[in-house]
């Protein structure tokens, strides 16, 4: 485990500190940390910052109840700056965005690989930006109760092609499944990380249940 002050901090005392979500691996944002902030956000579990601009600590969350609660700090090989892992309460921009960087500068030719927070982006947009021709959109159109019937629908035939054994009819099923329960999501305002923490408290339940019987 490394020392604070085995830390390389610039001229102005400061250390680039790049945030990244738990959950997505997303990159949340790059602010900087003094020796002072990062002490006081070891110390409470909540990112402290160095405003640049303002010449004051930041404590990420103070005003807008976004807090990231911290949990871990790396330093890369030259320990001259920080990589923050989070689990956030809110939007990371001060523009309400889930991360900063938002604005594409370049796409090469490889495509961006398949996420499900990509996918909620796109339906979220189509839900407040609706287009024309779109299935989603005429979902969202319509409303809870056709979204919750495309949801039992699509159950149903989750359930015939694994009953029949079929694999990749099943794989289909399946994902036509995750993406209508998704717009459920959307309709109802649950983010991915609401599902995630919630799996993720199953998981500690189920761990203490299996010590229990074994103990």
């Amino acid at each position: 485990m490394l020392n604070i002050d085995e830390l390389k901090f610039d001229e102005r005392g400061l250390i680039p500190a790049i945030v990244v979500d738990a959950n997505s691996k997303e990159v949340l944002t790059l602010a900087y940390m003094n020796r002072e902030s990062l002490q006081i956000s070891m110390e409470r579990g909540l990112t402290c910052f160095w405003s640049r601009s303002r010449q004051e600590l930041w404590l990420k969350g103070e005003t807008s109840g976004n807090y990231q609660h911290i949990i871990s700090i790396t330093a890369d090989c030259d320990k001259d700056a920080l990589m923050v892992l989070v689990r956030k309460d809110g939007p990371a921009c001060h523009l309400g965005t889930d991360s900063c960087f938002t604005s594409p500068l370049y796409s090469g030719a490889e495509p961006e690989p398949f996420t499900y927070e990509g996918l909620m982006e796109l339906l979220r947009g189509r839900k407040d930006s609706p287009k024309e021709g779109s299935y989603t959109t005429y979902l969202f159109e319509k409303g809870i109760d056709k979204i919750l019937k495309k949801v039992g629908e699509e159950s149903t035939e989750v359930i015939i092609a694994g009953k029949a054994g079929d694999k990749r009819e099943t794989i289909y099923e399946i994902a036509d499944l995750a993406y209508h329960v998704m717009v459920l999501m959307c309709e109802m305002g649950i983010s991915l990380d609401e599902i995630k923490d919630e799996l993720a408290s199953r998981h500690v339940i189920d761990h203490k249940v299996k010590q229990e019987k074994m103990t």
